[in-house]
């Protein structure tokens, strides 16, 4: 009875969705079954990207996840960079669990950049990967240490400076570091339900932040990423999504969606 009762209510509210996100037709843009796409040079907005469907979402996930936040522990910025740089390639809490000890031997960025190599690799072992790691951790400690002083830069371009540091680790240290709202953490979860609710026609994690710098408020930014990979982990699940259990049922039509 109960589900059927949260199956009425979500018809109900997709109804009244697609009603009010139902754009008009303008030129530079064409409606498809309520649903606007945008192409400008190398953006591919999704077709479910007009402005009220997008509203709703940013609703939805402020309902959710009102204080959603980074999940890497970390006390500074130099601690919350290191930690982004172990998270590739590995889950959040094998990264906690490795730099609780980390961070008390390294406390910062002079006694990483001087380390002993191979007694890093082992410490970092567990995150994967740990040579290349301990090449980057190593490398933008050392840049930090002889040409910013040793603090984390706070910007775009220093930061893509240092080795191992992409712009996906670059968004996250100045936006939950600094508080810089560069652009959007485009993560395997933020990836995959950027396409899941037809945000983007993009598979390239540059190209689909792109697409949502033009669609989510600047303000957003930040919160928008963390929601996302919130809602990814604990709700939109990669094989299996809880969609009876989503609050953004009714804005989805996704086709592996499940009952």
């Amino acid at each position: 009875m109960a589900k059927t009762k949260k199956k009425s209510e979500n018809q109900r509210a997709a109804r009244a969705v697609k009603s009010a996100a139902r754009p008009a037709k303008t030129a530079g843009s064409r409606a498809v079954a309520g649903r606007t796409r945008k192409s400008t040079g190398g953006l591919a907005v999704g077709r479910g990207a007009n402005p009220a469907r997008v509203r709703a979402i940013l609703q939805g996930l402020d309902e959710a996840y009102p204080e959603a936040s980074c999940e890497l522990i970390h006390d500074n910025p130099f601690e919350l960079l290191i930690s982004t740089i172990l998270s590739a390639q590995c889950t959040d809490v094998r990264v906690n669990m490795v730099t609780k000890d980390l961070f008390q031997k390294y406390p910062d960025a002079k006694a990483l950049a001087y380390a002993d190599p191979r007694a890093l690799e082992q410490e970092i072992r567990p995150t994967g990967f740990f040579r290349n790691k301990t090449k980057s951790i190593m490398g933008a400690s050392k840049k930090i240490v002889e040409e910013f002083g040793g603090k984390v830069p706070q910007t775009m371009q220093e930061l893509l400076a240092l080795p191992g540091v992409a712009r996906k680790t670059a968004n996250v240290v100045l936006g939950s570091g600094f508080g810089i709202a560069s652009g959007v953490v485009v993560d395997t979860h933020v990836q995959r339900l950027s396409e899941r609710l037809d945000l983007t026609k993009n598979t390239d994690p540059k190209k689909i932040e792109q697409d949502l710098m033009q669609i989510i408020p600047r303000e957003k930014w930040i919160l928008f990423s963390h929601q996302l990979i919130w809602h990814g982990r604990r709700v939109c699940n990669a094989r299996k999504p809880k969609c009876v259990e989503c609050n953004l049922e009714p804005l989805c039509y996704s086709k592996d969606k499940t009952n």
